[in-house]
């Protein structure tokens, strides 16, 4: 059997029982590394589990998934994905994979990104598209996301902007030369993902995701030491979430008064929330 088996979202302990209990008894193991992380390191993971684990990176879940599968229909492999299984594409691939080659596949899913984001108080079912956003580098200033978040606010839906992580990654001249040199780890912050939001609403000038919109930021959600800010997009470009990983919220103009009540909880300004949220949605 082949198992996709989720890990939640913050230690070693997030994992589910049933999770628990199929990682002690697969000959093999493997721990995507590229798509998010965890906020612990893997021997922590080896320790509780009892299990040698095998960092999978993108070269090895992309191009050599024939390595992660071998043996796989006389034996038990586990990919553990940090979140749920299902939360990535490259992981719906790998099902296929296994399946052309007559391997079973079983899922044991956990706590993500997509279901967590309902600790800012934001109703989950109030959600729109899921956006990504990543790094403008150069001349390199991709504006596709906006146009999904503009497609959510046309019907007054909430947008979770999930943000780019770089690890493992070449530059180019050390692609270009064949040079195997990685550059540092790198995990988008809050205040860089609203700095660049507003950059480009000030090309587009529609009214999108301006400084004055409303929004949220979470920080290394459901860790001891999460952190949920709310307040205009402006005031996230200036504040400090903290150490990684975390993700932006746009709150859409459908909001309920208990959302906003709830969001009043966690605001940078409560002082001036009620006042900001007011305009906002008269905009």
């Amino acid at each position: 059997m082949f198992y996709l088996i989720g890990l939640g979202l913050y230690d070693e302990n997030d994992i589910t029982l049933r999770g628990l209990q199929t990682v002690k008894k697969c000959q093999r193991i493997y721990l995507e590394a590229y798509t998010s992380i965890l906020l612990v390191n893997k021997d922590r993971l080896e320790s509780l589990y009892e299990k040698e684990i095998t960092l999978a990176d993108r070269e090895m879940v992309e191009s050599n998934s024939d390595e992660i599968l071998k043996d796989a229909d006389t034996c038990d492999v586990a990919m553990l994905v940090v979140g749920d299984p299902m939360g990535a594409t490259t992981h719906a691939d790998l099902v296929l994979r296994a399946r052309e080659l007559n391997i079973p596949v079983r899922m044991i899913h956990n706590a993500s990104i997509m279901n967590g984001i309902g600790a800012s108080g934001l109703q989950l079912y109030k959600f729109g598209q899921t956006v990504s956003l990543v790094y403008f580098e150069g001349n390199y200033r991709p504006q596709s996301f906006y146009d999904r978040i503009k497609e959510n606010v046309s019907l007054g839906l909430h947008t979770l902007v999930l943000l780019d992580i770089k690890v493992k990654e070449q530059s180019w001249e050390n692609l270009a030369r064949g040079r195997k040199i990685y550059e540092p780890p790198r995990y988008m912050s809050a205040s860089l993902a609203a700095q660049q939001m507003i950059e480009v609403e000030e090309d587009r000038k529609e009214d999108i995701c301006s400084a004055d919109s409303l929004a949220v930021a979470i920080g290394r959600l459901g860790s001891d030491d999460q952190v949920i800010v709310s307040g205009t997009l402006g005031e996230i470009a200036e504040y400090d979430v903290g150490p990684p990983l975390h993700s932006v919220l746009l709150v859409g103009k459908e909001v309920h008064d208990m959302e906003l009540d709830y969001l009043k909880m966690f605001a940078i300004n409560k002082n001036n929330f009620e006042r900001v949220a007011k305009l906002y949605l008269q905009r």
